[in-house]
């Protein structure tokens, strides 16, 4: 009897099934891919799998720690993945910085406060190392040669002033970096590469060997790892139907990220054992409301900076979690609301984001006036309304109290007072996916049992169970490289197998 009906029979003996079956997934179970008949094209000691953050900082690690041949297999026709598209800011607790700003913070409060915005559903052993080793993940990549500014802040979504501000607008830093080092260590980064499954000694058993992919000319290519495979290639919050199976309440929104994040990548680990977690929660960001064109954003500093409806009425705590924010904006007649700053701090953002404000003005989606009065007539927005507000908000501001929303008295240090003001849209869009494979804190991916898959590691959004329900902003950069850094340090490690 062949293993694939004897576990149909089994299934069936503990009266499972083909209903059952199905929903355990018959097609993976049939699919699984073992190592039996296939001809390796090509071979490496650490194979990885998506050209982000967390991908290029495996290899550069990997690199570092030992591995002499070492490939990245991107899908798409650059490298950079969603960590390009990011506004790049990353949290830590910084015993440099922090003090100096008289910012009072350790470890332990960022571990606490990730896993209370995740509604405890992230797992603490996890959320430990990430915190633990954030810090040291700011000063690995400086190493690297990035550059931070000065002064920390806190972003949107982040609850904390401990969000770094890379020099470099958005993303372009962390590739910049990790592009040259990936270089100067001899990893090579291939594009046009889509992995469409992962190869395992049985199946469902033994070693992963490597992974088969489409190259750009279609041709089927067999890539052997020789120490272990790394899963960097992000979440699937490109797939309409899997994010709208998950969370129905994100039908009709767009999304921010590439079209390469499908969950394919995890599908296949699925196919050879792995195990998704957490898929129902799904993070929604600012971004441009439905029929407009542009995603435009003046909400990155919550201190200076406020959420209005269409009659000019504060609708939320600027500094709130995310997911309160979202259900904030959808929740609005509308469901989309604006957000108003003034020039101090439009001037605070970096060129990119000023020249796409620029763009919005010229399509009647960013409005600037001289007036708060002028601006709500541009912005279509009740005139008395946004006036009262700003007024109201101004006076919590001096008073040191939020008496509409008890937006924390950190954030409430500066006024919206200098003109001339901006204002944009504020929809949704579906920004990141919490849900993935499950990992342990050594980023091996595990099984069903929770038994280590071997020489399997997975990093950055295509895992899941660290962030729980809501992801804190600016820590999504961070899970990239500091799991990434623990995914390609480990993978390293492994015994070359013969």
């Amino acid at each position: 009897m062949s293993k694939e009906l004897s576990r149909r029979s089994l299934l069936k003996s503990v009266g499972l099934g083909g209903a059952a079956l199905a929903a355990m997934g018959a097609s993976s179970v049939a699919s699984a891919k073992s190592a039996d008949g296939v001809k390796w094209t090509d071979t490496y000691e650490v194979v990885v799998v998506g050209a982000g953050g967390a991908g290029m900082a495996a290899a550069v690690k990997a690199a570092q720690t030992g591995a002499k041949k070492i490939v990245v297999l991107e899908k798409l026709a650059f490298a950079g993945g969603n960590t390009l598209l990011s506004q790049g800011f990353i949290n830590a607790a910084d015993p440099v910085r922090q003090p100096k700003q008289g910012i009072k913070d350790s470890p332990e409060n960022h571990m606490k406060q990730t896993l209370a915005a995740g509604d405890f559903r992230g797992d603490p052993e996890r959320v430990r190392v990430l915190c633990e080793n954030a810090y040291g993940a700011i000063t690995w990549l400086e190493s690297l040669g990035m550059k931070f500014k000065d002064n920390v802040i806190q972003i949107f979504g982040a609850l904390y002033p401990r969000s770094h501000v890379p020099a470099l607008p958005k993303g372009q830093g962390y590739g910049t970096v990790l592009a040259k080092a990936a270089k100067d260590l001899g990893v090579e980064v291939k594009t046009g590469m889509d992995v469409v499954e992962i190869i395992r000694e049985g199946g469902f058993e033994g070693d992963v060997l490597g992974v088969q992919v489409k190259n750009s000319k279609g041709e089927t290519r067999y890539i052997r790892a020789t120490r272990a495979v790394v899963l960097a290639a992000g979440g699937f919050g490109a797939n309409t139907y899997l994010r709208e199976l998950h969370d129905p309440r994100v039908k009709g929104l767009g999304t921010d990220n590439l079209p390469s994040m499908s969950g394919q990548v995890a599908m296949a680990a699925v196919r050879v054992g792995g195990y998704l977690v957490g898929m129902d929660f799904i993070q929604s960001t600012p971004g441009a409301p439905a029929g407009k064109k542009m995603k435009l954003l003046l909400n990155f500093n919550v201190n200076g900076s406020i959420y209005v409806d269409k009659r000019g009425n504060r609708i939320v705590n600027e500094g709130e979690r995310r997911d309160v924010i979202r259900d904030a904006v959808l929740g609005t007649p509308e469901r989309y609301a604006y957000t108003v700053c003034d020039n101090e701090n439009f001037m605070s953002y970096d060129e990119v984001n000023r020249k796409a404000i620029h763009e919005g003005e010229k399509i009647n989606e960013a409005w600037s006036a001289p007036t708060i009065r002028e601006l709500a007539e541009k912005m279509g927005v009740d005139p008395d309304g946004l006036e009262a507000t700003i007024k109201r908000y101004n006076g919590f501001v001096d008073a040191k109290k939020d008496e509409d929303f008890n937006k924390t008295a950190v954030n409430l240090t500066k006024k919206i007072e200098k003109g001339p003001f901006w204002a944009c849209y504020t929809g949704m869009t579906v920004h990141h996916t919490m849900g993935g494979l499950n990992t342990n804190t050594k980023a091996q991916c595990l099984d069903w049992t929770g038994a280590v898959i071997p020489r399997l590691y997975a990093a950055g959004e295509i895992t899941g169970g660290i962030h729980g329900t809501n992801r804190v902003g600016g820590n999504a950069v961070l899970d990239c490289f500091v799991f990434g850094q623990i995914a390609g340090e480990n993978a390293a490690k492994e015994a070359v197998k013969a």
